[in-house]
């Protein structure tokens, strides 16, 4: 049965003159909620076990990111982070993007665990990179396809105690303009003898 879940809010937009031009938005601590099965429960780190999936998601300036561990053995898994425009037409930059942007246009797909969780492999995405054209951009602006993007993650636990990923985006659409960026949105992850889970920041 799928959780359930308020409606998004539209988004902030950036003003229309500005639309080509982000500001950096603050980073944000975010309180999470562990999903069990169809509940909504808040999770006891013990209920995290060495095998068991855990997942969270929040919305933020247009776009709904959903955070889940899979494969989750001894010390290792998969971190695996959905990233889905709220309206149709938008899109995400490439996590290949400076963290600039391209002459200050765009802000990269990021996914960055920090803590007692460290990479343990290549990033992967399940979508192709493409190239734009920006007005006001003389060079072309790497983006991926209009709609949802997962970034796959290995990672690993280097000791017991809490981490966070850092996540980072913005969406665009060539008709509709652009949504303030999100810079290093922090949510929790708990490490322990018992496995890992998602926590409170």
């Amino acid at each position: 049965m799928a959780s359930t879940r308020p409606a998004p809010r539209p988004a902030p937009r950036l003003p229309r003159a500005a639309r080509t031009r982000f500001a950096w938005a603050a980073a944000a601590l975010l309180a999470t909620v562990s999903l069990t099965g169809c509940g909504q429960e808040s999770a006891p780190p013990h209920a995290a076990t060495a095998t068991a999936e855990t997942e969270t998601e929040f919305n933020e300036n247009g776009v709904t990111v959903r955070l889940s561990v899979a494969d989750w053995k001894s010390d290792a898994g998969t971190l695996v982070a959905t990233f889905t425009p709220d309206e149709a037409g938008f899109h995400l930059y490439s996590t290949a993007l400076p963290a600039e942007g391209v002459e200050g246009v765009g802000r990269p797909t990021e996914v960055r665990p920090v803590g007692s969780v460290a990479t343990a492999g290549e990033m992967t995405v399940d979508k192709p990179v493409k190239s734009i054209t920006v007005p006001g951009v003389r060079a072309a602006v790497p983006v991926y396809p209009d709609g949802p993007v997962t970034v796959t993650l290995p990672i690993r636990a280097t000791a017991p105690g809490e981490a966070k990923v850092l996540i980072g985006y913005a969406s665009c659409s060539s008709t509709e303009g652009c949504t303030i960026p999100v810079a290093d949105r922090a949510v929790s992850l708990r490490t322990s003898e018992h496995g890992l889970s998602f926590g409170t920041s």
